[in-house]
């Protein structure tokens, strides 16, 4: 849907906007006759209001920081009491329902990180009537599975990347006696939640998917019944094109548009059509059966950007989706250095040729965009690197107190690694690399 004045709810956002942020009204186009048009709120407009800094002296606010933008500038987000109260609300409401149904819930472990959602995520699995507990982020990854291990949680509340660092150091046969795992973050397809849940010995539904960013919050969630993301109440969605953001050379595939989005409860955000950058596929307003109208989208695939280059060509989500198709157990990570497209496939047991094969023809076809520009020449031919750690039946044994040694000494990696790096030097190369993942954690 398009967002207009003429729509009432929509002219009281806007003059929300125009009290809280009287800046505001200097990006209003006013030059045609009637009513002045809305603006798409970019990164580009938005600039001048993050140097502003606006709230940074009132010391009731909560100030979070964004892991980085593509240039590598954190940016600073405000929430008031008001914010922050609708915030928690929204996700006591929301992870109420997804919870609902599932027997003898008592414990809850929060392995988030840093940011917003790590901050809050205490008191609202308390005010659901559970136990819950935050295990630092600095610690290996060896004292996380030792953290489980101890606590015995029914619900993991991480991201996709926490639960990949948690299966490299974790023995294959690791009890981790969870219910249910709720995520927020980077992408999670649904061919990676199989796995998985394969792994952990739950069913691939009880892998929930949760999308949000630090600027708007809590923006989505997946829906296993109808297999499609569902935006929550409050929220108003339009699917732009790049060409109206200020992208004139980027196309995207047929069904597939930028996320922008409006928020009718935010306050300290000018949340009005604001772009996400977040490109998503299939997204639709429409009546369910219930008679209640919903924004609902297939997939979140990518993020795009002024500064990307090859970057808005790939998806993760697709790259991911392919690979595990074919292979159980694997951590995949996407790399373009230069005008090369490297996917690297770690994985705890051989990979066959037969099963390489495959998973190369998986790929080639998975991204259409990628493969049109191999054949154009704007990219070298894709590399597959399958890496083999060895370890699959070295970790094959229960955790005891022998073992612990030699699991923090293979998890002294970090927990966390992006999925997608674009950069003209290797990831250990001069740190000039441009690493990209979804929106702030929320």
């Amino acid at each position: 849907m398009r967002i207009s004045v003429e729509n009432e709810t929509v002219r009281a956002k806007l003059e929300e906007v125009r009290r809280i942020y009287p800046w505001y009204g200097k990006l209003m186009d006013t030059s045609g006759s009637g009513e002045p048009k809305i603006p798409l709120l970019t990164a580009e407009r938005l600039s001048d209001y993050y140097d502003r800094a606006d709230g940074a002296s009132n010391p009731e606010w909560n100030v979070y920081r964004t892991s980085g933008t593509s240039g590598g500038r954190r940016k600073a987000i405000y929430y008031d009491a008001i914010d922050e109260t609708h915030y928690v609300m929204q996700k006591v409401a929301l992870f109420g329902k997804l919870l609902a149904g599932v027997d003898g819930i008592e414990r809850v472990l929060s392995d988030m990180g840093t940011g917003h959602a790590e901050a809050t995520a205490k008191p609202i699995f308390e005010q659901l009537g559970y136990e819950c507990e935050s295990i630092p982020f600095g610690l290996p990854a060896a004292a996380h599975l030792i953290r489980i291990e101890q606590y015995q949680p029914d619900v993991l509340y991480t991201m996709p990347s926490l639960l990949d660092g948690l299966f490299r150091a974790a023995p294959v046969s690791f009890a981790w006696g969870l219910k249910k795992i709720i995520l927020v973050g980077e992408p999670a397809p649904p061919e990676w939640r199989k796995r998985a849940a394969e792994r952990i010995g739950i069913a691939a539904e009880d892998i929930v998917d949760t999308y949000g960013s630090i600027e708007i919050g809590t923006i989505a969630y997946y829906d296993a019944a109808s297999g499609r993301y569902v935006l929550l109440e409050g929220l108003l969605a339009e699917g732009v094109q790049p060409q109206e953001i200020g992208l004139p050379d980027i196309a995207l595939p047929e069904g597939e548009q930028v996320l922008a989005l409006t928020s009718l409860h935010r306050r300290r955000f000018p949340a009005l059509r604001y772009v996400t950058y977040d490109v998503v596929r299939d997204l639709r307003t429409e009546e369910n059966e219930n008679g209640e109208t919903l924004t609902t989208f297939a997939a979140i695939v990518k993020r795009i950007g002024p500064e990307l280059k090859h970057g808005e060509k790939i998806s993760v989500y697709d790259v991911e989706n392919a690979v595990f198709k074919h292979i159980g157990q694997a951590e995949v990570r996407v790399q373009v250095s230069g005008n090369r497209l490297q996917v690297q496939i770690a994985t705890v047991d051989e990979v066959d040729a037969v099963t390489a094969a495959a998973v190369r023809a998986e790929l080639q076809g998975a991204i259409p965009e990628i493969g049109a520009m191999i054949r154009g020449g704007m990219l070298q031919e894709m590399q597959v690197d399958f890496i083999f750690s060895g370890l699959g039946t070295a970790r094959s044994g229960v955790l005891t107190a022998e073992q612990r040694l030699p699991v923090t000494a293979q998890a002294s990696v970090p927990m966390k690694r992006k999925k997608l790096y674009l950069s003209d030097e290797s990831e250990n190369g001069s740190g000039k690399g441009k690493r990209i993942d979804r929106s702030g954690l929320q």
